[in-house]
Formats: C-alpha cells, sequence, structure tokens
C-alpha cells in the first residue's frame, strides 16, 4: 500500500537554490529506482523560516526500508544533507496553526 510522506529540509545558509536544484531530481530518482510512485510531488517553501516542504508517495513501507539500504539513494540523501538539515513536522513554525499555508515551489 501507497504511503504519503512530508520530508521537510532547512537550507543551510546560501544553500537554497542547491536544494532546490537537488530536489527537482529527488522523486524521479526514487521512481527510477521503483521506490515512489508516479504521483507528482508537491515542493513548498514556509513563509515563516523558509523550510522546504517535499511531499511525495512511496510506492510501500518495503519501498521506505528498501531506500535505507540503496547506495544510490543514500549518495542522494547524502547530496540533500550537504545543502539542508532534516527537520521534523513539530519544528514548523506553521505545525501549532489549523490549516497552515505554504508558498508552493513548482
Amino acid at each position: 500500500m501507497p504511503e504519503l510522506v512530508i520530508a521537510m529540509y532547512k537550507p543551510k545558509p546560501g544553500k537554497e537554490k542547491e536544494l532546490l536544484d537537488c530536489l527537482k531530481d529527488h522523486v524521479p530518482t526514487l521512481r527510477q529506482l521503483g521506490l515512489a510512485t508516479g504521483r507528482e510531488a508537491v515542493i513548498a517553501r514556509s513563509r515563516k523560516d523558509g523550510t522546504v516542504l517535499e511531499v511525495f508517495e512511496w510506492v510501500s513501507a518495503q519501498a521506505v526500508e528498501d531506500a535505507h539500504s540503496n547506495s544510490a539513494v543514500q549518495e542522494f540523501w547524502e547530496r540533500l544533507s550537504r545543502c539542508a538539515e532534516y527537520r521534523n513536522l513539530s519544528s514548523l513554525v506553521e505545525a501549532d496553526e489549523f490549516f497552515p499555508h505554504f508558498e508552493p515551489i513548482q
């Protein structure tokens, strides 16, 4: 069964463009490996602190596990970590709001 995920990245200083360029390849790479569905990813930005959100769909829970042992995915995630810090949902200023709004990037 597919699983929807909200990934969050806080760009490192001066690295937002690099992060956004990287995210253009993220889900397509996962799709090529059979790990993400064809559902279009949504990329948006917090207007309050600049955190970038990426919403996409994994093929299954197993696909998530497989990604963590796939060297190509690991290399890609290392690339992401060079330009951003991974964040969790509760770290967003908007997390306490009903119906938070974000700036679409795509």
